[in-house]
């Protein structure tokens, strides 16, 4: 039985090393590890190079860890369909954030409709954290676009992956502090997030936008 850890890395502002660090962190251990670098979340986990691989590779008994529910999908649909193919096939999934664990094999039928439930609610934020973060992104971009030479003001202090778990974490009702300790943010920096998370995702697009390397 082995566990294999799966992370998508989508931007420069992400990386597999923070993902297993995080991981190792919450105490996973793992036999391997597969990532997808610079691959579109629009595209199915089915799709993506090593998705693909992960599907052909977890057998009955496997753990499977992500970072969210969102690394399993580009959408609602895509995100519970896989959850529960895999519940099917015998994989125990297991999430880095808030130590969640989705597990076909319990035969009780209220524990069923508990699970189920969850798993609707947890894919239902995350595609809809993830469309107001493309919304505001899409804002920040245009905005760079129309006066490339205005000045961006100061640079976040948080990248794209701490933006996203401080949403879904928020999502989930963790506090100020439980948040800060998981993302290695201050206190500060989260409040000014969650008062105006589409103002944090623009102007953290502006300053990709307007970079050297852009």
């Amino acid at each position: 039985m082995a566990t294999i850890l799966y992370a998508r890395v989508s931007t420069a502002d992400q990386n597999l090393d923070h993902q297993q660090t995080q991981a190792e962190k919450a105490g996973f251990k793992f036999d391997q590890v597969l990532s997808d670098d610079g691959v579109s979340g629009h595209k199915n986990l089915r799709d993506r190079p090593e998705g693909k691989r992960l599907f052909d590779m977890l057998r009955a008994g496997d753990t499977l860890v992500v970072r969210w529910v969102d690394r399993l999908g580009r959408n609602y649909e895509d995100v519970t369909d896989t959850l529960r193919e895999l519940m099917r096939r015998g994989v125990i999934i297991r999430t880095i954030i808030n130590s969640m664990t989705f597990d076909g094999a319990t035969q009780d039928p209220v524990q069923k409709a508990v699970r189920d439930a969850l798993i609707a609610f947890m894919a239902a934020t995350a595609q809809a954290q993830a469309e107001a973060t493309k919304a505001a992104q899409r804002a920040g971009i245009d905005a760079a676009k129309a006066k490339p030479d205005k000045y961006r003001g100061r640079k976040p202090s948080f990248t794209e992956e701490q933006l996203e778990a401080v949403l879904e974490l928020t999502a989930q009702g963790k506090g100020v502090s439980e948040i800060a300790t998981i993302t290695a943010l201050s206190r500060q920096t989260i409040y000014r997030i969650k008062s105006d998370p589409a103002e944090a995702a623009k102007a953290l697009t502006v300053w990709q936008t307007n970079s050297p390397s852009s």
